[in-house]
């Protein structure tokens, strides 16, 4: 498939599948609304994770970047890339692709968009993706991303919570 890639600005690309427009930028302010209910469609945001505009300004201003991806002659968004920055590394949060323009490139183009960016910032990606998505995780090992192994993941959303006991047999 022929792609034509210009820089329409620093960080606006224009590229061009066939005859499918599709612009990778970075997120706007008013981007949130349209891409937060995209989330929640998608399973990728509830109240409880605090995926606020407010936080993404907050993670952009700490290092980070958000990509949108959208699809120009429609004038919709297509899909994300909300990458934050710990100092130490990268994490790649809530990329998707809309279901209809799956399996099409487009979340290949997203995601070398994005590591592009990471380059320029000079730090390792990390990323989690749920066990059953088989087909994401064959586009991040396609990236050369690795596979960590036995790593689970845990999270206290309740930071308030006063703890009583530690379980040492747990």
């Amino acid at each position: 498939m022929l792609v034509i890639k210009r820089r329409f600005s620093e960080n606006t690309f224009i590229l061009e599948y066939g005859v499918n427009m599709i612009t990778v930028r970075d997120f706007r302010n008013e981007d949130f609304e349209a891409i937060n209910k995209l989330w929640i469609e998608y399973g990728l945001s509830s109240f409880e994770r605090n995926d606020s505009l407010e936080v993404i300004k907050k993670t952009i201003s700490n290092g980070g970047f958000f990509l949108v991806m959208e699809k120009t002659d429609l004038g919709i968004i297509i899909g994300s890339s909300w990458v934050t920055n710990d100092a130490r590394r990268l994490y790649l949060h809530h990329f998707f692709i809309k279901q209809e323009f799956r399996q099409k490139g487009y979340g290949k183009q997203l995601l070398s968009e994005s590591i592009k960016k990471a380059k320029e910032i000079g730090l390792q990606i990390k990323l989690e993706v749920h066990d059953n998505n088989k087909n994401t995780q064959m586009l991040y090992k396609g990236a050369d991303f690795k596979y960590l192994g036995d790593f689970r993941t845990y999270i206290r959303r309740d930071i308030k919570k006063n703890i009583i006991s530690l379980r040492l047999n747990d």
